[in-house]
């Protein structure tokens, strides 16, 4: 069961704060360093070869939803996109076998189960205006900067950070959707070679949440939970919480039988966040040095446009080395002319 760590002093902050900040960063701290990818051995080589054959078959049809892949209505069935397939990776397909054990036919149904969920949850587009689930229908949900896309940890891994106490609406599906696409934005802001994230979670109290001393209905909380551990494996890299109050112990107590044992692992409580993320990139809130400031009207369309961007690129790149599954994301968001990895 959860415990509290003791904690410990956080930072001292400077007693002067440097310029205002509004906007996200785009580029990786000088001192963050990416980890090595570990080898395949051949046995695992051999289970990916096989996935990747799966995915690769031209006449391949997947399901509209998370239903019609438990039914199996064939008829609703379609081909794969260009965007899905740029999705196909081949890191998409380590992340999910890692996840599954090494089962190389689980990983194919967890996939395929994703592909359906992203169609059905209405993500499955190439950009914002193609997906239903985007910054206009997210908006509202993020006006007092609940969630923050800023800077990347010392793994180069970008920085989501989540702000309970700036809650400014009440539970519903939006909330739900608002968080996905957070991860979606979040994962575009990956550099090459990094496809983790990094979760920065305070607790404390804000006076522009409207919605404060509150937890999610369990219902919700372990739709969420459903919704990483299905659909995002192998995408946490670390979690950091503080301050967390007994109403937020309660919660995490409640939803602690539904959390994948791998991932309490990446939990951390009550550490100085300057241990895990570079000074110059992390909130001074949290004990770092950028004195970030959240203004909805100019951080919201910055991110986006930020996001999109990259998103932009990697689609390019994905098209130029020749738009097929199983390409890699490290390739993908690389600045080489050729692609490198196999």
């Amino acid at each position: 069961m959860f415990s509290k760590f003791k904690k410990e002093d956080k930072a001292a902050k400077s007693e002067t704060k440097g310029p205002v900040v509004h906007l996200p960063f785009d580029t990786v701290a000088k001192e963050s360093v990416i980890p090595e990818e570990p080898p395949l051995d051949s046995t695992q080589q051999a289970k990916y070869a096989a996935v990747l054959q799966h995915f690769q078959d031209e006449s391949l049809k997947i399901p509209c939803s998370e239903e019609t892949h438990k039914s199996q209505e064939k008829e609703t069935f379609s081909p794969l996109t260009l965007a899905e397939k740029s999705w196909l990776t081949r890191e998409c397909f380590l992340r999910y076998l890692r996840a599954t054990k090494w089962d190389q036919q689980e990983a194919i149904s967890r996939i395929t189960l994703t592909l359906a969920w992203r169609r059905e949850f209405g993500i499955s587009g190439r950009s914002d205006s193609e997906n239903e689930v985007n910054g206009t229908l997210c908006s509202e949900e993020n006006e007092t900067g609940k969630e923050v896309i800023l800077g990347y940890d010392n793994d180069a891994r970008p920085c989501l950070y989540l702000k309970p106490g700036r809650q400014n609406t009440k539970t519903s599906q939006r909330q739900v959707q608002h968080l996905v696409y957070m991860l979606e934005k979040v994962i575009d802001y990956m550099p090459s070679g990094q496809d983790s994230l990094a979760l920065l979670i305070d607790f404390k109290a804000s006076p522009v949440g409207t919605q404060g001393g509150k937890i999610p209905p369990i219902g919700i909380g372990r739709q969420v939970l459903h919704i990483l551990q299905t659909h995002y494996p192998e995408r946490l890299g670390k979690a950091l919480l503080t301050n967390i109050p007994w109403l937020g112990w309660t919660f995490l107590k409640l939803i602690h039988p539904f959390i994948d044992p791998l991932t309490r692992e990446k939990l951390v409580f009550d550490q100085p966040f300057p241990n895990f993320v570079p000074d110059e990139q992390l909130d001074s809130d949290f004990g770092g040095s950028v004195n970030f400031e959240y203004d909805h009207a100019k951080y919201w369309p910055a991110m986006i446009k930020i996001a999109e961007e990259k998103k932009a690129r990697y689609m390019e790149r994905f098209e130029k080395f020749g738009g097929h599954v199983g390409l890699s994301e490290r390739d993908l968001r690389g600045d080489w002319d050729e692609p490198k990895s196999t």
